[in-house]
């Protein structure tokens, strides 16, 4: 029997993984491409793809560590492997509900530089501490010194919601990020990551140098794995991932890219796979929603209620221009660069003649992942049941019986709030939207909203459903306009049963109000 291999899972530590034997999928030619200069840099990247381990080879590099890299695409290029001081902060490994969390960590580091470098200052701000390590250490060693943050937005994150704490953070790290731009004469390099964009944050508005590498080509698949790096990298284990789930080893790539490729970072570049699911399904055999599962995007939600955003735009894949997701404004109504910067979204298209990006669902895990964690925010659902229903949803509509689904349906219309008079319409189409686009999961469906389009079509095994949906119109209508506009006629060839399903929504009532079947 073959021998399972050792996957890095939850290991950021380049020294730990090289050290140790496991698996690594070679990105040390884009890290040379970068390091080889003294430019500051920063990336934005979702969490849980890679950041921390990048930050740390870069670490490694600095440090004149030759012997971790043998054998990698960085040995044909460096010769000198000369040593630097480095400075790297991790903010990532703390909760910040308060000044002092922030405060505190900042100091946990400066102590520790100070050991090394010395503590003069060790009573002033820890900005004039900051700038201090920095002199003192590109002194004491002769060598211009390497600053890495990691995670630079992490405390900016917890407080999105809080606009005094908030204001607050953004007061302490733009002081202390500021001090990379008045102290340049002494460094040698500077990498920052995060999640979001530092464009539009008043964080950096004193550190104007960085080169924004988030969307250009060179680095678009610096973190995540191509899928030529997947067969490259991974040949054993996808095998026996699909020996354990009876699937050969191409539609065990299919499947794999289903869940959890999709991910583009620049119109131009290679799609990429999410590392941290593809590691777990290696690991456990079998496939689930990995990445999804370790962060509960709160506050997306909250922001998307709170700006009453179309979910339909979210679902479908909406068309927008860059400036519309890659600028950070948290204080607007825009919720889209949060969702995006996040990992929720990723570029699926772009019109070049327009400068138009269309953003979408970067794959199944996300898709079915974000709309069942958004359900019991637009209904009563709770989360906990809403895959109950799917699941009946999808035997009911297998089994004929449309009146059952119908009933069933009644239970997600059941949470509009009674104050949203206004909004009410909105709310029908993303709960109406969410179940459909869950349903595909197990049946093919397609949700249209546009004129001459029925505003869904289910299939299955057996039957092919027609439904049209009317707001303050009766289901009559709604069975009439089916065969008036011809929404079955595609489908009269196809041999499997048709039924047309007219719903009519109750304002009143706020749920569905009537509904007629008709099986042709």
């Amino acid at each position: 029997m073959e021998q399972e291999r050792k996957l890095p899972i939850g290991i950021q530590s380049f020294e730990k993984l090289r050290e140790g034997g496991y698996l690594y999928v070679d990105k040390t030619e884009e890290v040379y491409r970068m390091v080889s200069t003294s430019v500051p840099y920063f990336l934005s990247r979702p969490r849980r793809f890679g950041k921390s381990l990048l930050l740390s080879t870069m670490e490694a590099y600095f440090q004149g560590r030759k012997d971790l890299f043998h054998g990698l695409a960085i040995e044909r290029f460096e010769t000198e492997w000369k040593e630097y001081p480095v400075l790297h902060l991790d903010l990532n490994a703390r909760k910040y509900a308060q000044v002092s969390d922030l405060t505190n960590m900042l100091n946990q580091y400066l102590e520790e530089w100070e050991q090394k470098y010395g503590t003069e200052k060790r009573e002033r701000s820890p900005e004039e501490r900051f700038a201090y390590m920095i002199e003192r250490a590109y002194k004491q060693t002769g060598l211009p010194v390497v600053v890495l943050i990691d995670e630079y937005d992490k405390p900016l994150l917890q407080a999105l919601l809080d606009d005094s704490l908030l204001d607050e953070f953004r007061r302490i790290l733009k002081a202390f990020y500021g001090v990379l731009k008045s102290a340049d004469r002494y460094l040698r390099f500077v990498f920052l990551t995060g999640v979001t964009k530092f464009a539009q944050v008043s964080v950096f508005s004193d550190l104007n140098q960085l080169n924004d590498v988030s969307m250009k080509p060179a680095y678009a698949t610096i973190c995540g794995i191509t899928a030529k790096e997947l067969l490259h990298t991974f040949k054993p284990e996808i095998k026996r991932v699909g020996e354990r789930n009876g699937l050969s080893f191409d539609d065990t790539v299919r499947r794999l890219t289903d869940m959890y490729d999709g991910y583009r970072f620049e119109e131009s570049a290679e799609r990429v796979f999410n590392p941290f699911s593809l590691l777990n399904v290696f690991d456990a055999g079998k496939f689930d929603n990995y990445w999804f599962q370790t962060g509960t995007p709160t506050y997306l939600a909250d922001i998307l209620k709170r700006s009453d955003y179309d979910l339909r735009l979210l679902i479908e894949g909406v068309e927008v221009p860059s400036s519309a997701f890659t600028a950070y404004r948290a204080e607007t109504n825009n919720p889209l660069p949060m969702i995006y910067q996040s990992g929720y979204l990723t570029i699926k298209d772009y019109d070049a003649e327009g400068d138009l990006y269309t953003l979408g669902f970067p794959n199944d895990e996300v898709r079915y992942g974000f709309l069942n964690f958004l359900s019991p925010y637009y209904t009563m659902v709770p989360d906990s049941e809403t895959g109950f229903h799917i699941v009946k949803f999808m035997r009911e509509l297998k089994a004929g019986e449309v009146e059952a689904f119908m009933e069933r349906l009644k239970v997600f219309f059941a949470g509009i709030p009674y104050e949203l008079t206004v909004n009410t319409e909105r709310y029908y189409q993303a709960i109406f939207y969410v179940v459909f686009t869950l349903l595909g999961r197990f049946v093919q469906t397609e949700v249209r909203s546009s004129r001459g389009r029925a505003d869904a079509v289910v299939w299955t095994d057996d039957f092919i459903y027609v439904f049209e949906f009317k707001l303050a119109g009766s289901a009559r209508e709604a069975l009439r306009q089916i065969g008036e506009k011809g929404y079955l006629i595609p489908y009269v060839l196809d041999g499997r049963k048709l039924v047309k399903v007219g719903v009519n929504f109750d304002k009143d009532i706020r749920n569905i109000g009537e509904f007629l079947v008709e099986r042709v």
